[in-house]
């Protein structure tokens, strides 16, 4: 566990995903899960010795397996913004560890078998705050992501957890994005309001300015790639070349290059086809 500073620490132990904790005088504001049950109890043990008080409550970043499998293990009220809410009422009550190859972490991890969700039993659609101490923690909806997409923000402390908004020598999630939104929150970090900020990455823990810069040309990259395919589906072969020439970009050690790759090909494919539902609406839409 490492210290971001005084009552925040940050771990990336667990696959998939920097879980981050907030302790305060009424008790820990855990931010995100780690996949699996087993790895949730461990994470929990782990913050027995942190001190503040009592209460416990765990945010989603937003919906993606990777942060949201362990929730029910850490056994707390779940806070998410509404449109994450949504997702998990709209997906079956119980996850199966079966299906399609999206280059997520989870994918890798042995035995999760049959999973409940844990539904978030609090939303929000713009901002929350908690005043659980001498200083506030703000939740902030800022989409891109997912439309669900928040980031925690301590202004006193000028930390910042931006969740997969920006994300550290790995290849984003495409599928379920919005890149324009996306590029407008990647370019809200630069405003000087942040100035002086510590930034924390859920896939990568404390990052700079530099790797957030990496982002935004990346994303813009891929949206300049992406306009261009006029076809109603890309072809197989035009996808592959694009997700071989993307994950150049990322200096993926050899074990995660096929991971990476998938995760680059998938979200292409799944992109492209819901822009283009969107764009051409049927009749029962």
């Amino acid at each position: 566990m490492q210290e971001v500073t005084k009552h925040i620490y940050i771990d990336d132990q667990f696959p998939g995903v920097t879980l981050g904790v907030i302790v305060t005088p009424r008790g820990l504001i855990q931010i995100d899960a780690p996949p699996s049950s087993e790895d949730a109890r461990t994470w929990r043990a782990s913050l027995m010795g942190l001190g503040g008080g009592m209460d416990r409550v765990l945010i989603n970043i937003d919906a993606h397996p990777d942060r949201t499998l362990g929730a029910r293990a850490m056994d707390c009220i779940v806070i998410a913004h509404e449109k994450t809410a949504h997702i998990f009422r709209t997906r079956p009550s119980a996850f199966k560890a079966q299906g399609e190859e999206t280059g997520a972490d989870w994918e890798s991890i042995p035995g999760l078998g049959s999973v409940r969700w844990a539904l978030p039993e609090i939303s929000f659609s713009d901002q929350m705050a908690f005043h659980w101490g001498n200083s506030p923690v703000l939740l902030e909806h800022h989409p891109g992501p997912s439309s669900g997409s928040i980031w925690v923000h301590l202004p006193e402390e000028k930390v910042l957890f931006v969740g997969d908004t920006v994300m550290k020598n790995q290849p984003p999630f495409l599928a379920g994005s919005n890149l324009k939104a996306w590029l407008d929150s990647l370019n809200e970090l630069f405003d000087s309001k942040y100035k002086g900020y510590t930034f924390i990455s859920s896939r990568g823990g404390v990052i700079t300015h530099a790797i957030i810069k990496n982002q935004y040309d990346f994303l813009k990259h891929v949206s300049d790639k992406l306009n261009k395919i006029t076809t109603k589906k890309p072809n197989p072969a035009v996808v592959e070349k694009m997700a071989a020439s993307l994950l150049t970009w990322f200096k993926a050690p050899a074990a995660r290059q096929k991971q990476f790759a998938q995760r680059l090909r998938y979200g292409l494919l799944h992109y492209h086809a819901r822009q283009n539902h969107s764009a051409h609406p049927s009749i029962e839409d």
